[in-house]
């Protein structure tokens, strides 16, 4: 550094190019006890001088020149420590190094060493203020003081923004104590003065410090505004949202208002406490300003209201779309992380039809802010916001600016076109109705487009679906009834018509009554053609009672005990098995049935035949044939319907003659229908009575196929 001193005053130029070239390699060693040595207080002002005279460069750089008229070193609190004060200069000097004199030859390793050194020299000055308790509170006092100049209020705001900045050199529990050490000493208040200021520069200053404090623990921020001296600044906040800050315009006010509203981080009452005053004090200014800079729906005014939309034109004016745009998206961030209260507040002051105005300015991308705001509203699926979309037709501002745009492939076809896929896909039934009942006319051009389509088909098939499921309901109902039907196919026969013996079956359904259900699903019934046989009874040689299966008897002459029974007795049908049936059928038949009781079956047989042939007759053979029905329905009464079927098969042999000519006297027609009359098939055994089909044999009529 002295040879260079020689140099410069001799002006050898071939020497001053050689020490550059020399300097120049020393730094470049990449050495940090060669920057601590040649960065010092005494060397650093020479070896910049020296960097002045660069080969390459025809004229001579002026960098002393510069940093010592030019670069003026302001203290807004005096600063007492000399070690404070030298790593202050040299930080400044190194940079200045780094980003100007040497920027076009550093390498990446040295430039990171450079760096490393200034941000150690950084943390150095800050935790040596940080330690000084005194320089805090002098800082903050002069903040407070009404005595202080505006000019030097600037400068103090201009450092404490960046103390606060360079505080992150800092570890993190240091950082968090400095913070707090602010916040103790009124930095909150200072900052509400600032964003008060007339000073656009400064106001934007006291965002830059407030979101400082965001980055660092956003409860600091927090906890002070639901305190009651913290609530102005909320408002100020708002305020500087919506105020127009010229080319130095900036998005901090929205970032900040974020941080404050985000559900997700907060907790308890500070949430609920800081949503409230939202809500309730500020969320209509921003709508008013939305409403102000919107044009009105009607394009003609009359003379009397020139005066009233003077104002509204000038807010119009003044109204920056950034502003409209950063409102926007505020309240889409409202909807996604306060649902409640923006449906309530959306819902009782019809802001959602308020907001819509965007889709009026001739900012595309206000239109676009305006649709993605109805979608996000839609992502919520809430039942109540989407009944207000139908009922208030709310959709009709999309759909028109929608048609206005044409054919246009831009940002705001796609962002309705994503709107419509969202619905499709979603499948909002309510809405896939109303755009497309409501706007189906302006839309049908548009009907070459896929999402379109998509939604027509949709609707479609919404319509189908609600035909299809009137359909099923009355199908399972049907189903339902089905699969409480008779399924044997005795029962068949049983849901079958017949209209040939309408007449002559007449007489008889007024006297027989409807018979109840078995529990296995067959029809039971018990004929009595005489007052008094109202019950059945049991086999006198019958050895298995617990096998018994009685039929049900009619209502008006069992008494609540037979009841009981009979219906005790029916359950435990339906747990014995088909083969155990049989085998105690052919038990029965071993032990042999009395005579009288097959003759009892053979002459109710011929009682019912000739009732229904013989109509003329009936009157007087009532006696007899009651006498006859009820002795055989006696002998029948007991055992289960297998047992009676099979004893019917074995007596069919020998009562065949005695069938025949009991037929030969009767005519085969009259017989015929009569067989075929629904309502005298009915069997002769106490449990059930099957049909016999038309042109059937009396044997066949015995074993009650």
């Amino acid at each position: 550094m002295e040879l260079f001193r020689i140099c410069e005053d001799l002006e050898n130029m071939d020497g001053l190019h050689m020490i550059f070239k020399i300097v120049k390699g020393i730094i470049l060693l990449n050495s940090a006890q060669i920057f601590e040595k040649i960065f010092g207080e005494e060397l650093i002002m020479d070896i910049i001088g020296s960097l002045e005279y660069d080969p390459d460069v025809p004229q001579v750089q002026h960098y002393r020149n510069f940093l010592k008229e030019h670069v003026v070193f302001k203290e807004a609190v005096p600063i007492k420590n000399p070690m404070v004060i030298s790593k202050i200069h040299q930080a400044y000097r190194v940079g200045y190094l780094k980003d100007v004199v040497l920027a076009r030859v550093l390498d990446e390793a040295t430039v990171a060493s450079l760096n490393s050194m200034i941000h150690s020299n950084n943390a150095i000055v800050i935790s040596l203020l940080k330690d000084d308790s005194t320089f805090i509170q002098e800082l903050c006092a002069r903040l407070r003081s009404p005595t202080t100049s505006a000019e030097s209020k600037k400068n103090l705001v201009y450092f404490l923004r960046e103390f606060c900045s360079l505080s992150k050199s800092l570890q993190m529990v240091q950082q968090l104590q400095l913070f707090r050490d602010l916040i103790n000493e009124g930095i909150f208040d200072i900052i509400s003065d600032a964003l008060q200021s007339q000073d656009k520069k400064l106001v934007l200053t006291g965002t830059d410090i407030l979101i400082l404090f965001l980055n660092q623990d956003p409860t600091l921020l927090r906890s002070h505004v639901v305190r009651q001296e913290g609530i102005p600044l909320l408002g100020l906040l708002v305020k500087g949202m919506i105020t127009d800050f010229g080319e130095d315009m900036h998005c901090q006010f929205l970032e900040i208002l974020r941080s404050l509203l985000d559900s997700f981080s907060l907790t308890g009452a500070q949430r609920d406490t800081i949503i409230d005053i939202f809500y309730d004090k500020h969320l209509g200014q921003l709508i008013d300003v939305i409403i102000l800079s919107c044009p009105s729906e009607d394009v003609g005014q009359s003379t009397s209201n020139l005066a009233s939309s003077a104002g509204r034109v000038e807010s119009q004016n003044s109204t920056k779309p950034e502003i409209l745009l950063n409102i926007c998206e505020l309240l889409c961030f409202c909807v996604v992380h306060h649902p409640y209260r923006i449906k309530c507040n959306f819902l009782l002051n019809n802001v959602i039809d308020k907001i819509l105005l965007l889709t009026r300015r001739r900012e595309k991308y206000l239109v676009v802010a305006a649709v993605r705001f109805v979608r996000t509203i839609l992502s919520r699926r809430d039942e109540h916001l989407v009944n207000h979309f139908v009922k208030k037709n709310l959709l009709k501002p999309v759909i028109d600016a929608f048609v206005a745009n044409g054919n246009r492939y831009n940002v705001l076809n796609s962002a309705v076109l994503e709107l419509f896929e969202y619905i499709r896909k979603e499948n909002v039934k309510l809405l896939v109705g109303y755009i497309v009942d409501s706007f189906w006319n302006q839309l049908v051009k548009f009907e070459y487009l896929a999402s379109v389509q998509s939604l027509k088909v949709k609707y479609e098939q919404c319509l189908e679906n609600c035909g299809t499921k009137a359909n099923v309901n009355v199908s399972d109902s049907r189903k339902r009834i089905d699969e409480r039907a008779l399924e044997k196919e005795e029962e068949d026969y049983f849901n079958e018509d017949s209209d040939e013996d309408d007449t002559s079956s007449e007489s008889r359904t007024r006297k027989v009554q409807s018979q109840p259900v078995s529990s296995d699903g067959v029809a039971a019934s018990c004929p009595s053609l005489s007052p008094r046989s109202g019950g059945l009874v049991d086999y006198e040689d019958d050895e298995d009672d617990e096998d018994y299966r009685p039929p049900p008897k009619k209502h008006t002459e069992t008494s609540e005990d037979d009841e009981g029974t009979l219906e005790t007795l029916r359950l435990k049908r339906k747990l014995i098995s088909r083969e155990h049936e049989n085998e105690v059928a052919y038990k029965k038949q071993r032990l042999g049935k009395s005579s009288k009781a097959r003759d009892s079956v053979f002459a109710a047989l011929c009682s019912t035949l000739s009732q229904a042939v013989l109509p003329s007759k009936k009157t007087a053979n009532a006696m007899p044939l009651s006498s006859q029905s009820a002795e055989g329905t006696k002998a029948l009464g007991e055992g289960n319907h297998t047992e009676k079927e099979s004893s019917s098969s074995r007596s069919s042999g020998k009562s065949s003659s005695e069938e025949d000519s009991h037929r030969e006297k009767e005519p085969p027609r009259n017989c015929s229908d009569c067989l075929h009359s629904p309502s005298d098939n009915r069997q002769l055994s106490g449990d059930d009575c099957p049909l016999v089909p038309p042109k059937s044999s009396p044997e066949m009529t015995v074993n009650g196929s």
